[in-house]
This record gives structure tokens, sequence and C-alpha cells, in this order.
């Protein structure tokens, strides 16, 4: 399942990302915004982050006006690698080499096609592992305290 949440400035990009979802088949929980109302991202950033991080939700998707906020938000949750991402590569890149659990957009920055483009990487992307894992694991440890050598 696929947990999707936008605060105002992502609302559009997130409802076209639902659409693709739709049409795929692929599960999905949508945990708002319902309009673009103004509202708080962090709201619905934590939402999502935590829909993902508890595994009830496989991957998230979030959108704000440019990603940043939202993203920034996500990333407080212990176990979530938020990535904004405005291209393919980055999408493909992100899950790729960083295994990101919830891509973020922005509704300002990119057009609803180009954010169901890369929702579409990003959702279909493995993770490489290998030496990708280790330096997963040196995120995890900097979440826990630890210190880097």
């Amino acid at each position: 399942m696929i947990a999707l949440g936008a605060d105002h400035g992502g609302y559009k990009i997130k409802e076209a990302v639902k659409a693709y979802l739709q049409q795929q088949g692929i599960p999905y929980k949508d945990f708002g915004t319902d309009s673009e109302e103004s509202v708080d991202y962090a709201i619905f950033a934590a939402r999502v982050a935590h829909s993902v991080a508890s595994g009830e939700c496989e991957k998230g998707v979030l959108c704000c006006g440019t990603g940043i906020g939202i993203s920034m938000a996500a990333n407080k949750v212990k176990g979530i690698r938020a990535a904004v991402c405005t291209n393919e590569y980055c999408a493909e890149m992100t899950r790729r080499h960083n295994d990101a659990n919830i891509l973020a957009m922005g509704g300002r920055v990119i057009d609803e096609k180009t954010a169901v483009k890369l929702a579409d990487i990003f959702l279909h992307t493995p993770f490489e592992g290998g030496r990708h894992a280790r330096r997963i694991a040196q995120i995890a440890a900097l979440e826990n305290g630890e210190a880097l050598e």
C-alpha cells in the first residue's frame, strides 16, 4: 500500500498521482489534504511518515509547494528517508542508491504529468543494496545518536 499526503501547494499533483495509482490498481491510502485550502504540511508529513515507518504502508508520496518542507518534516520520523525529486534521474537513483521510502515533490515546481512519471519510477525501482546498504545503515546509526567514524 502506498501512503499519499499533501498540503494545499501539492494537492493537485497528489491527486494526479492518486488517479495514476487507481488506474494501475495499486492500493493506496490518502492521508489528505482534500482541497487547495491552506493547511500545515507537517501534519500530513507526519501521517504519511508514521504509516511508512510502522509498516502499514510500503512507501509514501508527499507533495507540497516545493517538496522541501514536507520532506524535512517527514525525515524527522525515525526510519524515514524522504527525498525531494524533480526529475527522472533523481527519482530512480534515490531508490537504487538511497532506498528512499518516501518521494517528495513540489506542485509549484513540477506539473502533474511529471509528478506521475516520477512516482511511477520511484515505485517501480528496486534498491540495489551492496555498498549502498552500508550507507543506509550509517543513516540509521545517525538516527540512533551514534557517531560515525
